[in-house]
């Protein structure tokens, strides 16, 4: 490895981070709002009716994932429609990161949830607008230009 590909590998690590941080804030903020959406039917639902409100739409997938294809075909048409739509898309590979940004409990304690309502489906989130009268909409949708513009979140 030389000091240039070193270089350039420690400056994509650093603009990676910046994105995970700006993803962060969004999700953060969001989450206090309430306006977001989790699961690829709850997703596919509230595209159908409001994609003018939808500001953002993560698709988190791990390895595992990745070789599910009934998941990679719900991928692939969500993307379509947010790219119809101008919706801004993210690739998560970190779900578990998500569900902690999420502030949603993940496997901590299998015992504990016997019985319990499955985990929620962290593959498609949504961000919407919030309503009108709160205010900060346009930093916001400045933040969101910036995380589409580098792209692809990494764990």
């Amino acid at each position: 490895m030389t000091l240039e590909e070193f270089s350039a590998g420690e400056q994509k690590t650093e603009r990676m981070d910046k994105v995970g941080d700006a993803l962060e804030e969004v999700l953060s903020k969001a989450l206090s709002q309430r306006t977001i959406t989790v699961g690829v039917y709850e997703a596919a639902k509230l595209l159908n009716v409001d994609p003018d409100n939808v500001v953002l739409c993560l698709l988190a997938a791990d390895e595992d994932d990745d070789r599910d294809v009934a998941l990679q075909i719900h991928f692939t048409l969500i993307q379509a429609f947010c790219c119809e739509n101008d919706i801004n898309i993210l690739r998560v590979s970190n779900p578990g990161r998500l569900a902690e940004l999420l502030l949603l409990e993940t496997d901590a304690n299998p015992a504990a949830s016997e019985g319990a309502e499955q985990p929620p489906d962290l593959h498609c989130v949504l961000v919407t607008n919030m309503p009108k009268h709160v205010g900060g909409c346009q930093q916001r949708k400045r933040s969101l230009i910036h995380i589409h513009r580098n792209g692809r979140i990494l764990p």
